[in-house]
């Protein structure tokens, strides 16, 4: 009984810790968490981004949709009062601030109906269709396609419209614009075996970091809070890297030393960071491997702009795909893995959404061969869910 009170007394103890706004800890270790702005993401990386981490996003070719994460990231930065670093070369952090989305602010009504706007067009589409199913598959249960957690964390927004500026200088902001810190005139390219942009940016994340308080080696004289670095398409040319230019670039380390030095800055601090980079630009794939394993949470987006699986009967209901390519051991020696790798995003009316990729059933007189072809290889795609099941040269005949 001893050991037990003892549990349940730390158990309660812990619960009542005070935490920064915006942050909740983990059930599962204890961790500090943020939201990441979406609420299905939130669930596939383990409820939430760890404070003190770095997630990677490796860029759709468009880079529609992997900035618009970023901007969820920064928007959910503004409403819960955190503040803000945004780093960029190309567009200046003010632009990004200007598109970012209007969150739906305790609006349980715009909420549901946001959700159900996403939802119309499936029911729309089941309803027509419902009579050309063969009558054996009207009686299974339907696939929970939604990612959500029991409990709401973080908060909605409406893509269709931009958050007002009242709310945008409710808080502070730093930005970094790698053309007003290093001038394309500068002769100086380079600092020893690192990038002088990354350079400069590393200096300005530490001065922030430790100006501002946020630094966990100095003790808290006031209200904890946290910082949400966001840095978008690091890696690509206008930083001033090569890795994309050849299979051996003449500085390869240097992105690898800048996530390094990064994560340092990171585990000391109350911070959280985001980075997209443009992976499909590389073309030496170790260097994507370095990259990857010196992150904490990577995913992948693959949009179906410019992929020809966007004709493919199976992705009609979506607009890209989502990989997961690792997600960290918090203290802990597993980590949370999700329970399906067959992930799918779409953008429907006013929500940004991920959900459960399923094979839909094929037994439609309607359905070409060719159509019936293209399922068949998408089954071999999905490494769970409907075609795991699939073993050898056979594939499942729905």
């Amino acid at each position: 009984m001893a050991a037990r009170a003892g549990t349940s007394f730390q158990r309660r103890a812990r619960s009542q810790r005070a935490t920064a706004p915006g942050t909740r800890p983990s059930l599962r270790n204890g961790q500090l968490l943020l939201s990441t702005g979406v609420p299905s993401l939130d669930y596939i990386i383990g409820g939430g981004l760890a404070v003190g981490t770095l997630l990677l996003v490796e860029e759709d070719k468009y880079e529609s949709y992997s900035r618009m994460l970023l901007k969820y990231f920064v928007a959910e930065g503004i409403v819960c009062g955190h503040s803000l670093f945004i780093a960029s070369a190309r567009d200046h952090p003010e632009d990004l601030l200007q598109e970012l989305p209007a969150p739906l602010l305790d609006d349980v009504i715009e909420i549901n109906e946001a959700i159900k706007g996403t939802e119309d067009n499936t029911a729309t589409t089941a309803s027509q269709n419902s009579m050309t199913i063969a009558w054996r598959y009207q009686n299974l249960p339907k696939i929970q396609t939604a990612l959500a957690s029991s409990s709401r964390f973080g908060h909605y927004y409406d893509v269709s419209k931009t958050m007002s500026t009242e709310l945008q200088h409710s808080v502070k902001c730093h930005s970094f614009f790698l053309p007003d810190e290093v001038p394309l005139d500068s002769t100086v390219t380079e600092f020893g075996d690192m990038n002088f942009g990354y350079v400069k940016l590393l200096r300005s994340i530490q001065r922030v970091i430790r100006k501002e308080g946020f630094d966990g080696a100095c003790p808290q004289t006031k209200q904890r809070n946290i910082l949400r670095i966001g840095i978008h398409s690091l890696g690509s040319l206008l930083w001033g890297e090569d890795i994309g230019l050849s299979e051996n670039p003449e500085h390869a380390y240097s992105l690898t030393k800048f996530l390094y030095v990064l994560r340092g800055l990171l585990r000391t601090s109350l911070s959280a960071c985001i980075i997209t980079v443009p992976a499909y630009l590389t073309q030496n794939k170790a260097i994507i491997g370095r990259v990857v394993k010196l992150s904490d949470t990577v995913i992948g987006l693959e949009s179906f702009n410019v992929s020809e699986r966007a004709s493919n009967p199976l992705y009609k209901d979506y607009h890209g795909l989502l990989h997961v390519r690792q997600i960290p051991q918090l203290n802990s020696l597993i980590c949370d893995v999700p329970d399906t790798k067959d992930l799918a995003f779409k953008l429907k009316r006013k929500l940004f959404t991920i959900e459960r990729l399923h094979l839909p059933p094929d037994l439609s007189d309607t359905v070409s061969r060719s159509s019936k072809q293209d399922l068949a290889e998408s089954a071999k795609l999905l490494s769970t869910g409907c075609g795991g099941a699939a073993r050898g040269k056979k594939h499942l005949d729905f």
